[in-house]
């Protein structure tokens, strides 16, 4: 799993005048490789005063879904049509959210039923935060969370979700900033962000950084 950010001088271990509001970063990774349990575990790190006062928020890729036509809704049914290929999300409108979140106004995320893979009539407020998570592509649908029986998931995977990882996801891990092996269980890269995060949420005076480089946290990969 990796993670790249909009202002990763701080990251990199060098000097940074000014750290741009939001701080955006983006959270991506292969199917299953922990991306929303990373973000999960960041926010219960940060504590329950940043979450409420949504210093911090995380918006998932995911709630973008696009509205399947009847034909693709059927292939759906069957573990046919390719949720892990661009042209599946509402790219505009992700955008366009995103952009709006940066210039700090609030914005309105859909909210997606993964069960009828339509998107639902509400959505969620979330209003400028300082940082923001964004988390997404190539999750897999599992059968717990989202209705699907194992035979279904198993030929999605393997036709579909395998395929789009390497052709869409892979070849962006160059573009990280930080590596983070084990997902969620790779605790010192999660507290390195956490720290980080921290430091962006309090005012400080341009710092220098240790550039960590190893197993557990890898910069900018070549």
């Amino acid at each position: 799993m990796a993670a790249a950010t909009s202002g990763s001088s701080v990251l990199n271990g060098f000097e940074r005048e000014k750290i741009p509001r939001p701080f955006v970063i983006g959270v991506a990774g292969g199917t299953a490789s922990g991306k929303s349990s990373v973000c999960n575990k960041i926010m219960q790190q940060l504590g329950t005063h940043v979450v409420k006062e949504q210093q911090v928020v995380i918006i998932s890729q995911d709630s973008f879904y696009r509205e399947l036509t009847q034909e693709e809704n059927r292939r759906a049914v069957k573990g046919e049509f390719n949720f892990d290929h661009p042209d599946a999300f509402d790219s505009d409108l992700m955008m366009s959210t995103v952009k709006d979140l940066i210039r700090g106004k609030s914005v309105k995320i859909p909210k997606y039923n993964y069960v009828t893979n339509s998107r639902e009539n509400d959505y969620t407020v979330v209003n400028p935060a300082d940082v923001v998570l964004f988390e997404g592509n190539f999750v897999l649908r599992d059968t717990k969370e989202r209705g699907r029986d194992i035979e279904n998931i198993l030929h999605q995977y393997t036709t579909l979700v395998k395929p789009a990882f390497e052709e869409f996801c892979l070849p962006t891990k160059k573009y990280a900033d930080v590596i983070i092996p084990r997902g969620a269980d790779n605790t010192v890269a999660i507290d390195l962000i956490v720290q980080h995060i921290q430091e962006i949420l309090r005012p400080t005076k341009p710092t220098k950084r240790t550039r960590y480089n190893s197993d557990s946290y890898v910069s900018r990969p070549h």
